[in-house]
C-alpha cells in the first residue's frame, strides 16, 4: 500500500515534470536525439539519379551486372533506459530535497520527454544489487510506475556498486539505448564495466551532488556518519586545515570522475541540489544538438 502522502508526492512530481517537459524541454530533447541512425530496409534496382555510393556490389554481381542499391530508413524510435541509484548515500541533502528525490524528478522529466517523443522508457533501480527493473514501454501511465518505483523503493542493499546496473543493462538491452546513469558516483572500481557499456550504448552520466559533501560549515565539533558503512567520525570543523583537506579530497574525487568520463567519451550532466536541474539538462541537450 502507498501512503496518501506518497501519492501526493508522486502526483506533484508528475504535474511539475510534465509542465517542464511540455513548456521547456520537449523540443530540446527531440533536437538532441534526432538522427539516431539509419536502418537497412531493402535492396532495389538502381534508378538514374541514385547515389552511386549506395550501390550494393555483391547483389549487382549476382544479378549479372545490373546495378542495385541499398535503401535505408531513419530509425525514429529510441529506447531510453534510466539507471537510478537508491543507495543510502542518496538519502542526504542540505537543501530542500534529498539527492534521491532529485534523482526521481530527473528520471521523471527524462521519461516524460521520451514518451512525448514517442520513445520508450525503462528503469533500473539499484544499490549494490538490482532493486527493481521496469522494461521499456510507452504511455503516460508508465511514468507513474517509474516515479513510484524510485520513491517507494526500500533498498535491500545500502552500499553502491556501479558495476551491477551496468552489467544488467548489457544483459537486458540487446539494441543500442540511451542510458541516463543517475548517481552521486560515490563508488570505485567500475571503469572497465562503464567502458564496455559505453561501447554498446549511449551512456550519459548524471552526477547529483550536495554542496555539504564538498565543503563543511564551521560548527565546532560534529559527528559525521557514512550512510553506506554506518561508520562515524567526530571532527572539529573549526580546524581550518581539516576543512581544507576535506574540501581538497572531495574536489579531487569529482575531478577524477570528470577525467574518467572524458577518457571514455561519456557525456556528463552535473546537478547541484542547491540549484535547478533544468538548466544543466537544457545545456546538455543543446550541446548534443550542436554536436549532431
Amino acid at each position: 500500500m502507498i501512503s496518501p502522502e506518497l501519492i501526493k508526492q508522486i502526483r506533484a512530481i508528475q504535474i511539475r515534470t510534465n509542465h517542464l517537459v511540455t513548456d521547456v524541454l520537449a523540443g530540446e530533447y527531440s533536437s538532441a536525439f534526432k538522427g539516431r541512425g539509419m536502418e537497412f530496409e531493402q535492396v532495389r534496382e538502381y534508378i538514374a539519379g541514385d547515389d552511386v555510393r549506395a550501390i550494393d556490389w555483391n547483389v549487382t554481381a549476382r544479378m549479372g551486372g545490373r546495378p542495385f542499391v541499398k535503401e535505408y530508413r531513419e530509425e525514429r524510435e529510441l529506447t531510453i533506459m534510466l539507471l537510478v541509484d537508491v543507495s543510502s548515500s542518496g538519502q542526504f541533502g542540505s537543501q530542500e530535497k534529498y539527492k534521491n528525490e532529485i534523482a526521481a524528478e530527473i528520471a521523471s522529466v527524462l521519461a516524460y520527454a521520451a514518451i512525448k517523443n514517442n520513445d520508450k522508457a525503462g528503469l533500473i533501480v539499484f544499490s549494490d544489487k538490482i532493486e527493481q527493473y521496469i522494461p521499456p514501454k510507452k504511455g503516460r501511465s508508465h511514468i507513474w510506475n517509474v516515479i513510484r518505483a524510485i520513491l517507494t523503493c526500500e533498498p535491500e542493499g545500502i552500499k553502491t556498486d556501479l558495476n551491477v546496473p551496468l552489467e544488467f543493462l548489457t544483459k537486458v538491452a540487446h539494441r543500442k539505448t540511451v542510458a541516463f546513469f543517475i548517481s552521486d558516483f560515490i563508488a570505485s572500481d567500475y571503469k572497465k564495466t562503464l567502458q564496455l557499456a559505453g561501447k554498446k550504448h549511449d551512456v550519459i552520466a548524471v552526477s547529483v551532488y550536495d554542496r555539504r559533501e564538498q565543503e563543511l560549515p564551521r560548527l565546532g565539533f560534529i559527528q559525521l556518519e557514512d550512510a553506506e558503512t554506518t561508520e562515524t567520525l567526530l571532527i572539529d570543523t573549526n580546524n581550518p586545515e581539516l576543512l581544507q583537506e576535506f574540501k581538497r579530497l572531495n574536489q579531487e574525487r569529482r575531478q577524477q570522475l570528470k577525467s574518467l568520463l572524458h577518457s571514455l567519451e561519456i557525456d556528463q550532466i552535473d546537478v547541484d541540489t542547491a540549484h535547478s536541474y533544468i538548466d544543466p539538462l537544457m545545456k546538455f541537450f543543446r550541446f548534443r544538438e550542436k554536436r549532431l
